[in-house]
């Protein structure tokens, strides 16, 4: 059985609990990623990071960010065009740069268990990506439009968008099986995703310009 034609688990409504932006001289956002302490927005021409409790914005840094966006502990990862750049936070610099799976088609970006996990969005899929090469190691189907992806505590989430339609969804990671859906507002999107490592999840909303906090639930696991 494909991941198409999986049964679906029911959806629930998503909890927005905070909007942040739009931001100065920003008119969207694509991938958002958290650095333990901020969260940094991809709008386009610059990254941005903000105070997650305040909603200033605390730093810029100029750099091409039309898609996803990860932090592995030290430096930040950014999808710009076909090309996924390593980026030295403190100074703005460039120290490494490989091949994005998508060749330019790359939405979602998050980094976990030594890897980068890259969205192909319309693919419907995840890819598993050595960071140092490019090189894919595995790759995890999905039934949608595949946006941001994130870890959280051994879950695999990723962000849907078609239409005026769009889910945060908990998948298999071997599978592809969709376990938890929620469902946001009808007209918002989520472009970007990513987890704060607790109960808050941090979507990217396209044009909107915004960037939302929404709840992580607690009661279903598998």
């Amino acid at each position: 059985m494909s991941s198409k034609d999986r049964p679906q688990a029911t959806a629930r409504a998503a909890e927005i609990v905070r909007e942040y932006g739009p931001f100065p001289g920003a008119d969207s956002v694509h991938g958002v990623t958290h650095d333990g302490q901020r969260v940094w927005a991809a709008t386009g021409a610059s990254l941005i990071a903000f105070d997650p409790e305040s909603g200033e914005p605390t730093r810029t840094l100029a750099h091409a960010c039309d898609a996803g966006t990860a932090f592995d502990g030290t430096h930040l990862y950014q999808i710009a065009e076909a090309r996924i750049d390593k980026i030295d936070p403190v100074s703005g610099d460039v120290v490494a740069s490989i091949p994005a799976p998508g060749k330019g088609s790359d939405s979602g970006l998050t980094w976990a268990e030594g890897s980068l996990w890259v969205g192909q969005y319309r693919d419907r899929k995840i890819h598993q990506i050595d960071p140092a090469t490019g090189a894919v190691i595995r790759t995890i189907e999905s039934n949608r439009f595949v946006t941001g992806v994130t870890w959280v505590d051994g879950e695999l989430w990723h962000g849907t968008w078609e239409g005026d339609e769009s889910e945060l969804r908990r998948i298999d990671p071997k599978s592809g099986t969709v376990l938890e859906r929620l469902e946001m507002p009808h007209g918002i999107g989520v472009s970007g995703l990513e987890s704060d490592g607790a109960d808050l999840f941090y979507c990217g909303g396209g044009a909107s310009g915004k960037v939302r906090a929404v709840r992580r639930p607690k009661g279903l696991r598998s």
